[in-house]
């Protein structure tokens, strides 16, 4: 094998390697995204239930159940979601 063949391959192992490392870039940016995403839906859930139980004006039992229904379609996406219940996370006692 010449040195210019020697040269080749090594440049196209590099590339392949870059490839992957960009592909593995992608999907953890996309991971972080969809987290960021239901964090925000677990945020708005959170907010609605507590204008529900204390009678605040203005509260919409719907959204609690459009978003229950969004978070178990993210859910049957990526996995589970979230943090369980009394374990962190500033959860209410």
């Amino acid at each position: 094998m010449s040195l210019l063949d020697k040269v080749k391959t090594q440049a196209a192992q590099v590339a392949e390697k870059a490839q992957e490392a960009g592909k593995a870039g992608q999907a953890k940016l996309e991971e972080a995204q969809a987290k960021r995403k239901v964090d925000g839906m677990f945020r708005e859930l959170g907010a609605a239930v507590y204008a529900e139980r204390t009678g605040k004006t203005g509260a919409d039992p719907t959204v609690i159940d459009r978003l229950v229904g969004e978070i178990k379609t993210f859910e049957a996406e990526h996995g589970a979601a979230g943090s369980t219940p009394g374990t962190g996370g500033g959860s209410v006692s």
